[in-house]
């Protein structure tokens, strides 16, 4: 078993460090400097029930937050970003009830400004019978003030039309799009990590690394601190350190912790498997899935 505190340092020559605790949130963001992060992501527990969380009423979940959040708003840097992932809280009797609804409010409270609301939409999850399968769930990129930090050219994908041309005017027949590419948009299809994801952990919810890679490389420069305070297995950290970013995480999951260490580790090693950021999505109608 590795240890489960502490800082881990790159191999020489590498820039990029973490910061991980297998400790309370709020302990472990309250020993943080205020203003220290450039990009805070991270997913709460939905209170429906799963292994790492203990199912309360909707009022008391939102009131577990006031304090995390408060924190997150402290630690935020001025030109910073604030991503809150969360998706849908299932009632007893089978309500949808939207959590990034619910939460607005408590972001609105500190005056942060909200950029977009992005729909992560994967294919794969559970299967429903009296409503329509949910296949998405929001990212709320939220902002301190307007001079924020945003980098569109690395996030930047292929262009639907490559090779179109201005037919009139001054650039007639120059091409008319970015040669970069276009803007991702605000709805992502991104595969969610399922069982036979090349990332799967023991964690039944984890980020897809490519998903956290974007906003690491959209948000943030080289050398800046990215916070996940539930950080779980780590896939925020790995993102970070894929980057050149430093990554700071905790959880009170032990066995999460652990493997959090293991595959920063894996990647400084050369050993981490990650799905490729910008990787078509499988499609069974193509050869080869089309990739």
């Amino acid at each position: 078993m590795t240890e489960l505190s502490g800082p881990l340092l790159a191999p020489s020559g590498l820039k990029a460090a973490t910061h991980i605790e297998c400790q309370d949130n709020l302990e472990f963001m309250g020993a943080l400097p205020s203003g220290s992060m450039k990009l805070i992501v991270t997913s709460p527990p939905y209170n429906i029930g799963k292994a790492y969380e203990k199912r309360t009423s909707l009022e008391d979940y939102v009131d577990s937050l006031h304090e995390v959040i408060a924190e997150c708003v402290r630690l935020l840097h001025p030109e910073g970003s604030m991503c809150w992932e969360v998706g849908n809280h299932i009632t007893r009797d089978g309500e949808v009830v939207p959590l990034d609804i619910i939460l607005y409010p408590e972001f609105k409270r500190h005056g942060l400004q909200l950029r977009n609301r992005i729909i992560w939409h994967f294919g794969h999850g559970l299967h429903t019978t009296r409503r329509f399968s949910g296949r998405y769930e929001t990212i709320l990129w939220f902002t301190k003030r307007d001079d924020y930090t945003f980098n569109l050219d690395p996030v930047r994908v292929p262009s639907k039309y490559p090779n179109k041309r201005h037919f009139k005017g001054p650039h007639k027949g120059e091409i008319s799009g970015n040669p970069l590419g276009k803007n991702p948009s605000d709805i992502w299809e991104i595969p969610n990590v399922k069982s036979n994801h090349v990332e799967k952990t023991i964690h039944p919810c984890q980020f897809p690394v490519e998903l956290i890679e974007r906003l690491v490389l959209s948000m943030t420069n080289p050398e800046d601190n990215v916070l996940d305070p539930y950080m779980g297995v780590g896939s925020a950290l790995v993102a970070a350190i894929m980057h050149g970013r430093n990554g700071y995480g905790c959880d009170i999951v032990p066995e999460y912790v652990e493997i959090a260490r293991e595959r920063v580790r894996a990647y400084w090693n050369g050993t981490l498997r990650t799905r490729p950021m910008g990787k078509p999505v499988y499609d069974p109608c193509l050869p080869n899935g089309g990739h």
